[in-house]
């Protein structure tokens, strides 16, 4: 047995993780960009079809969503009427305690969580008819450089280049075994 003949298939590895690597570069850097406003276009329809803006919207104003904000809203709240207030008219300052400070950010919370439902249902309904989702999508997606696609698409290339590697292995184990056979 000539021990030579068995890197026949660690050639065959090195042979088909090459190729493969080529073959993945000139998939990123030649292919695709010369396909890529057709995949712009195909993904913008794509996204646009799965898009529900009511989806979006009734996320938005979720109850939930919203309490989950409104102790944010209450520190502002609070923030105005104990300090930006009385700088901004100090004859007003001089005449509020913490009593009315209290009872003022009550009634200016429960006016805010009835009236964010409906500013966020608008806001949604002008996200609505200014975007253009399609066109969005087809926008970033022909933005995209190669290097940087290569680099989002570097672990698929990785098992593209394993894949080849282990392919290259096993025909150069085949090989070797049927030259072995032929020459017994």
């Amino acid at each position: 047995m000539n021990y030579w003949s068995l890197i026949i298939p660690i050639l065959s590895l090195a042979l088909g993780w090459f190729l493969s690597h080529v073959a993945g570069k000139i998939l990123v850097y030649r292919v695709i960009p010369s396909r890529q406003q057709r995949l712009a276009e195909m993904i913008g329809k794509a996204v646009k079809a799965e898009f529900s803006f009511d989806g979006l919207e009734k996320k938005i104003t979720d109850p939930s969503n919203i309490k989950s904000v409104m102790p944010l809203v209450e520190s502002h709240v609070d923030d105005f009427l104990r300090h930006k207030l009385k700088e901004k008219m100090p004859v007003v300052g001089m005449f509020i305690g913490d009593k009315t400070i209290q009872s003022l950010k009550e009634v200016f919370l429960k006016e805010i969580e009835e009236l964010f439902p409906q500013v966020l249902q608008k806001f949604a309904g002008e996200i609505r008819d200014r975007l253009d989702i399609e066109a969005e999508v087809k926008n970033r997606v022909t933005s995209v450089s190669a290097s940087r696609m290569e680099k989002s698409l570097e672990p698929v290339l990785g098992y593209y280049r394993a894949a080849g590697a282990i392919i290259g292995f096993a025909i150069g184990s085949i090989n070797l075994l049927i030259f072995y056979i032929l020459n017994k």
